[in-house]
């Protein structure tokens, strides 16, 4: 049985998901979604503010004080980062929130925090404060169990914070093969220089990518969930369903995937399985450029590692709001 087959049979079966629950919105009662060890991910059509803020209160109560809103502002007049009039809608809902990032490695403006405030600006990002949390260097978090990283060097103003929220564009990456909330807290935390480095480099090799690499993205983010606990939750955002991630600005290939809906859990490996799982229960024609994006850079390891690591639970109930 192909990787496809067997990632599409997860979404109908192993993941608890009836495919006409979820197409058609049939409503999945919460106490049978709760029950056993099953993760709760829910699920809305709402492709809008509104649907971004009710799908929100879904998973609010699992935050509390100061709240980083992790999310990736984007590369300057990127075409498919998160609407701007979505967050600015969401953020009265969040507690004492602040918009969080981190400066990239990868040449762009973004790699200062002088240009990444004026790209800030031209995304039009001026109606909440963002916080570059390496603006002032780094600070350390331990990788409990991590065999290729002991510490990731994380923006130190990440300790400012309480809890985190995690909203997501899910898309494809050129060397994660898909980006979801994983990758969103562990190379979105890593600061500029030193994180980033640490996860993209493999010996004397910077950009080294494949099997190895997605296990290092994952120790990196164990870093960031050991660190806030119980205190996230994570929103993963399926529309403008590129091969590319939002760092390709401009140059992002065009969706070819239709767009999904909007996936929410206080669980990590449950909302990304359940964005991969979306994505594979597509017609072969819809899902063939991002499922090879995936397949291509062993993308499915991040999956199996947080498994391997206890980050969540692989096997989750579908709530349709």
């Amino acid at each position: 049985m192909s990787a496809t087959d067997m990632t599409r049979r997860h979404f109908l079966k192993a993941g608890g998901l009836t495919l006409g629950a979820c197409v058609a919105g049939g409503i999945m009662p919460a106490a049978a979604a709760a029950a056993g060890d099953k993760a709760t991910v829910f699920f809305t059509r709402d492709l809008s503010a509104a649907g971004l803020c009710r799908i929100y209160e879904r998973v609010a109560s699992a935050l509390s004080g100061k709240v980083a809103v992790k999310l990736h502002t984007g590369e300057p007049n990127g075409p498919n980062i998160l609407p701007r009039d979505w967050v600015k809608a969401l953020l009265p809902h969040v507690p004492q929130p602040t918009i969080v990032e981190c400066n990239v490695l990868y040449p762009s403006p973004r790699q200062t925090t002088e240009g990444h405030r004026e790209t800030l600006r031209v995304n039009g990002w001026d109606f909440c404060p963002v916080d570059i949390m390496d603006a002032e260097g780094d600070a350390r978090l331990p990788v409990k169990g991590g065999k290729w990283i002991k510490e990731l060097a994380v923006g130190k103003h990440l300790l400012d914070y309480d809890s985190m929220l995690v909203l997501t564009h899910f898309k494809g990456h050129v060397m994660g093969g898909f980006g979801g909330s994983l990758k969103n807290i562990s190379i979105g935390c890593a600061s500029g220089k030193t994180g980033k480095e640490q996860l993209h480099r493999e010996g004397s090799q910077l950009w080294a990518g494949g099997p190895r690499f997605m296990e290092r993205m994952v120790e990196g983010g164990k870093a960031i969930v050991d660190h806030f606990g119980p205190r996230m939750a994570y929103i993963n955002v399926l529309r403008n369903l590129s091969v590319d991630c939002d760092c390709a600005g401009t140059g992002a290939a065009p969706a070819t995937a239709p767009d999904l809906g909007i996936l929410a859990s206080t669980d990590l490996l449950a909302v990304d399985q359940a964005s991969v799982d979306m994505v594979y229960a597509l017609p072969e024609a819809q899902r063939r450029d991002l499922v090879e994006r995936i397949e291509s850079r062993s993308g499915l390891r991040q999956l199996e590692y947080m498994r391997e690591l206890g980050m969540g639970r692989g096997s989750y109930e579908i709530v349709t709001i």
